[in-house]
């Protein structure tokens, strides 16, 4: 059996990505009592848990009223993987997480944009098996952006395929989401 750093499919999709970007938003969180030394502790905990690597603190560039959010707000945060800890949490989201999803019935294709990265969002981070839903009060929505090496649509479906993540099939539809034309 091959090791963990000499297994073929590990090097191909190491070959494949440039990187995997984790982001979580956690605007609305902001607004309970005591964000910054409960609620944000938590969020990273998790998400340095999910990842294997400490996230980045993302701030508010400039302030929105429409959103409550002022300038230098706390809004979310981003962990950035390359190289072994992306093929480690890539492969875990493929196998692992989305099998675990409510109702997943496959990826969209438009989830692939004509630069050939994939992004998919989690609406709930308790779907990862690293977290424990009695240790965690706060949950909050992970968004995850695969970016290729290659920057050609077609060339990346075909890889991501080729590595096992579920895509619907080219005239698949969802007839719950209201995609598909129901006939009079």
């Amino acid at each position: 059996m091959p090791t963990k750093h000499t297994d073929p499919k590990r090097k191909e999709i190491r070959n494949l990505l440039e990187k995997v970007v984790v982001d979580a938003g956690i605007g609305r969180l902001s607004q309970t009592p005591n964000f910054e030394d409960k609620t944000l502790k938590q969020v990273m905990v998790d998400l340095a848990a999910v990842t294997g690597q400490k996230p980045q603190i993302r701030r508010a560039k400039k302030s929105i009223a429409g959103f409550k959010i002022r300038e230098g707000q706390i809004v979310g945060l981003r962990v950035t993987l390359r190289k072994e800890r992306m093929v480690d949490f890539f492969e875990r989201l493929i196998s692992i997480v989305l099998p675990r999803v409510r109702d997943f019935s496959g990826l969209e294709l438009s989830n692939v944009d004509h630069g050939g990265t994939l992004n998919l969002g989690i609406r709930e981070h308790l779907v990862f098996p690293e977290i424990s839903p009695e240790s965690s009060p706060v949950t909050f929505s992970i968004g995850v952006s695969a970016v290729p090496r290659k920057k050609n649509q077609d060339k990346s479906l075909e890889e991501f395929r080729k590595f096992g993540v579920p895509l619907r099939k080219e005239g698949a539809t969802d007839m719950k989401g209201g995609r598909a034309k129901r006939k009079k």
